[in-house]
């Protein structure tokens, strides 16, 4: 019993460092991605963002796919380029 929650407390952990480097990974890309629109011309960022929102919409989900998974990854696209972190 003892060698299974041993187990099973390292499974958790080795879980835990994933989702921390997966969290970084995400953060990176929004500072990365933040900082180039930023230094687009107004013109420039507006036909990017006209570009990946026509993309989105045209790109028909998965049907694996559950449609809130793809409003919430619509909404963070959205938000990420409409509204991106000062």
């Amino acid at each position: 019993m003892k060698n299974l929650i041993a187990e099973l407390l390292v499974k958790l952990a080795q879980k835990e460092e994933e989702s921390k480097e997966l969290v970084a990974q995400v953060e990176a890309l929004q500072i990365v991605v933040t900082a180039l629109v930023r230094h687009m011309a107004e013109p420039q960022q507006q036909a990017l963002i006209h570009g990946i929102e026509n993309a989105l919409e045209q790109a028909s989900p998965d049907s694996q796919v559950p449609v809130e998974d793809s409003e919430l990854l619509q909404q963070y696209i959205k938000k990420l380029l409409r509204h991106p972190r000062h």
